[in-house]
């Protein structure tokens, strides 16, 4: 299906402007073939003991996340601890996840930078590097000037010359900034902006979008397993995870569950999942996560510094929100129980 959206910002074509107009209009077809639908881990970056991105331990997980039934990845988002790495670690990560990939998962990777002319330059770089999508997040460090159009236009030039489709990336508990509801609802008529992902958790807000961008053929996914359900039962098409790192099969059931408009067992999974997804998010974030990794048979390790590794009692309630789910036997082991 070629993409039927049009966009009143795009200029005419100039002398000289052949070749970039190709490239738009190829990233423009693929942006209006490409289905975002399914689960995706945002995955984590273990690093060596040194702080050295440990790309042995990467691919071990790699090939562990392979058997699991991912729609694809997501690599550089903010659970890979993006703000820590370099330009240079950030491109390497997406290369070598897209050298051991199977062709037929996809790779969104994070590009987005506090300035336009950056992200524009890392996204290139992220689609050379392998990348079928890139997700932008929102730029943040002067949020007090970050409304609607200074958004608008951030994001319409990103999309403008980026050589893959792009996907905006809405976190406030990380940026401080919600991406505007009038922002998405231009945003979305771009034909290379492919669509979203919410981690507010505001239900209203996705099913709001959902519903004034469904002539655009505009995707929504689920920024976090603890409004997965919710966010499909207002049409959103999948979601990235932290959680899956941790449970991709479980999360994959619940996707499985919710598509085939099995409720009742979709509710039961998605009450197991709301404290341990917490935990290793909004209560404890990124250390919680690599612990949680650690303990269901994957590479977590520790994180870049000044991120910390949890104390004992962060350790011990962690603990407690996995094994009162019935996700680890509660008898003072460390034993996963599916």
């Amino acid at each position: 299906m070629l993409c039927v959206r049009a966009w009143r910002g795009l200029s005419p074509l100039r002398t000289g402007a052949h070749l970039s107009a190709w490239k738009q209009t190829q990233s423009y077809t693929a942006a209006a073939n490409l289905d975002l639908s399914g689960i995706y881990p945002p995955i984590a970056t273990p690093f060596t003991a040194e702080e050295e991105v440990d790309y042995k331990k990467l691919e071990g997980n790699l090939q562990k996340y392979a058997k699991i039934g991912f729609k694809g990845l997501v690599v550089q988002g903010s659970n890979g601890e993006y703000p820590y790495l370099t330009e240079e670690e950030r491109v390497e990560v997406v290369r070598t996840v897209r050298q051991s990939l199977p062709a037929d998962k996809l790779l969104m990777a994070g590009s987005g930078c506090e300035s336009t002319r950056a992200t524009v330059q890392l996204t290139e770089k992220m689609a050379a590097a392998g990348a079928d999508a890139a997700l932008v997040v929102t730029p943040c460090f002067y949020k007090g000037k970050m409304d609607s159009r200074a958004l608008i236009q951030h994001f319409t030039k990103v999309a403008d010359s980026s050589p893959v489709p792009v996907v905006l990336y809405s976190v406030p508990a990380n940026t401080g900034l919600e991406l505007p509801l009038d922002a998405v609802l231009q945003l979305s008529q771009h034909p290379n902006i492919l669509g979203l992902k919410d981690s507010g958790g505001d239900i209203t807000r996705i099913g709001l979008i959902v519903h004034k961008t469904k002539t655009q053929d505009f995707q929504v996914l689920a920024g976090s397993a603890g409004f997965l359900m919710a966010a499909y039962c207002v049409g959103a098409v999948g979601g990235v995870c932290a959680l899956a790192n941790v449970l991709g099969p479980e999360l994959c059931e619940l996707e499985r569950l919710c598509v085939s408009g099995r409720w009742e067992e979709a509710r039961v999974l998605q009450q197991r999942l709301i404290e341990p997804n917490a935990a290793v998010t909004r209560k404890l974030g990124v250390p919680a996560l690599k612990q949680a990794m650690e303990w269901f048979g994957y590479h977590g390790g520790a994180c870049r510094s000044p991120l910390q590794a949890l104390t004992e009692a962060e350790t011990q309630q962690l603990r407690r929100d996995f094994s009162s789910n019935g996700w680890l036997l509660d008898d003072g082991s460390i034993i996963v129980c599916h």
